[in-house]
């Protein structure tokens, strides 16, 4: 009994231990986002205004966060919220986009 509580507690130790490395490589930013977070949503911003296809680009919102865009608002085809997502990837520095747009046609 107790050396199977010993070899328990030894391999959550070693568990714990491994982790530890993985703990001091990750890092979380704050609320005012990671360093160059603001550049990417201007980026993408002006970005969108270049799209003639967007009938209303100053409609969609951009945020992003850790380098992740999320785009928001509400455009009148399901295309124009393809290109809005398709455009926010081509923004230097993005790692993800979350497409959060709603079409208004689905809304009917």
């Amino acid at each position: 009994m107790i050396r199977t509580n010993n070899l328990r507690a030894l391999t959550i130790a070693l568990i714990l231990a491994s982790l530890l490395p993985a703990c001091s490589v990750y890092k979380k930013c704050g609320l005012e986002g990671c360093p160059g977070d603001a550049e990417i949503t201007a980026q993408v911003q002006t970005l969108l205004k270049q799209h003639s296809e967007l009938q209303t680009p100053t409609a969609i919102g951009v945020q992003t966060l850790d380098h992740v865009v999320y785009l928001t608002g509400l455009v009148d085809t399901g295309l124009e919220r393809g290109i809005a997502e398709s455009v926010a990837r081509q923004a230097p520095g993005v790692v993800r986009v979350v497409n959060s747009i709603a079409v208004r046609n689905d809304l009917r």
